[in-house]
Parts: C-alpha cells; sequence; structure tokens
C-alpha cells in the first residue's frame, strides 16, 4: 500500500476526549486537509465512530492521538511513542495456564502494523526537533492499568511494549477495514502501575501531544 502523506491526501486524526482534539489542534495550526474527530473512551467506541467517519469521506490516513501510560523504563513522563505495532492486550481469553491471544486461539489477530514508513520520518522529525520520541509497541486496554501486578503481566506478555491507551487498536481496526493505513501517537502522562492519579502530569502530556502535532503537520505536508 502506498503511504498517503502528500498534501494531495486528507487525513483523519481521531482523539478519546476534547481536551485531546484541542491540544492536536493547538500544535496543527489551520491546515486544510487534517480532521480531528472525537473517538470516544475505549476501542469498541473508536472503532465505531472512526468507521463512521470513514464511511462518509475520502482519507489516505488514519491516525489515533492522544495521551497515554508509559513503561517509564521506555517512555517516560512527557514523551511521545510512536506506535510500531497497535495491539489489542486483553482480548483473547484467560485460562488455568494464563493468558491466551486470539491469534493463539485462532480467531484472528491482536496485532495491526502501520504505516512503518511513516512512523520512521516522524520519529526522526521529532527527535531532530529536540522533542523526547520513541517507537514501540502500544498497547490497546479496555480497562486501564491500575496495579503493579497487571503492569508486571504485561510487560511479560509484550516485551516490545512502550505504552498503554484504550482506542488505537480500534481505530486501526476501522482504517484497515477501510483499505487505509494508520498510525498511533501517545504522549505519556503516567507511568504504568499503581493507579495514582496525583502522580499524573497531564500538563507534560498535552504540552507534547500539541508539540508531536505541530512536527506531525509539518512531515505531512512534505
Amino acid at each position: 500500500m502506498n503511504s498517503p502523506t502528500t498534501n494531495h491526501s486528507r487525513v483523519l486524526i481521531m482523539t478519546a476526549v476534547e481536551a485531546e482534539r484541542e491540544a492536536v489542534l493547538r500544535g496543527l495550526g489551520s491546515p486544510d486537509f487534517i480532521d480531528v474527530e472525537l473517538a470516544g473512551v475505549g476501542p469498541a467506541s473508536a472503532a465505531a465512530r472512526t468507521a463512521r467517519v470513514l464511511a462518509g469521506n475520502e482519507y489516505g490516513l488514519v491516525i489515533s492521538a492522544g495521551i497515554g501510560g508509559g513503561f517509564t523504563d521506555r517512555a517516560g513522563i512527557g514523551s511521545i511513542v510512536i506506535a510500531d505495532q497497535l495491539i489489542a492486550a486483553d482480548l483473547g481469553a484467560e485460562t488455568p495456564d494464563g493468558f491466551l491471544s486470539v491469534d493463539e486461539l485462532g480467531f484472528g489477530s491482536s496485532r495491526l502494523e502501520p504505516d512503518l514508513p511513516l512512523v520512521r520520518r516522524l520519529k526522526e522529525a521529532m527527535a531532530t526537533a529536540g522533542l523526547a520520541v520513541r517507537s514501540g509497541a502500544i498497547l490497546t486496554v479496555t480497562t486501564g492499568t491500575g496495579s503493579a501486578q497487571t503492569a508486571a503481566a504485561l510487560r511479560q506478555r509484550y516485551e516490545d511494549a512502550a505504552a498503554e491507551a484504550m482506542e488505537g487498536f480500534g481505530v486501526a481496526e476501522a482504517a484497515r477495514l477501510f483499505g487505509l493505513p494508520c498510525l498511533e501517537i501517545r504522549t505519556i502522562s503516567n507511568a504504568i502501575g499503581p493507579r495514582d492519579r496525583s502522580a499524573w502530569r497531564m500538563k507534560e502530556a498535552f504540552e507534547a501531544l500539541e508539540a508531536a502535532s505541530s512536527i506531525l503537520v509539518e512531515v505531512l505536508k512534505r
């Protein structure tokens, strides 16, 4: 599939909530080839709302963007993660011997691949601009991780994971059904592990999301 990233192609960015949408829009400015819409919270809402938008418009690229949690040895607070894999981390079955993914069950795949050439270009541009950025797997979960035990289990199961959020796989699955490439970009507000809202750094994450979006629009114009 050819990369759609020229100024002749429309781009759809989906964020879960309005605060994320506003941060993305501040970073983008006012390009006439990018639409930013709300996905809602969770993969089901994200897939449904993304598909609804795609059914009524023509796009060349779909992006899930927002804030998320990070495995802090890989993605520190305020840093940016660009997915090189999008993984539905809890899509599968619990067994007496542990978790089995839908891949292992033979019911489909819990992994989707983004537009990797664009991932590399975007990561390079952000690094050149002095932003703290890395690529890695981003996990999509239906229940945000809130314990050290769950965090450790996810790290053991997905050794390449850098971050988690709740919408990326849903957005990407809708894009896949329409034959479109996708990206997921997350800026890190908190460490994955025991839930402690007092330690979350929302301001830093939203500032990073705005900065990431400003670089994104420049890369997409090329």
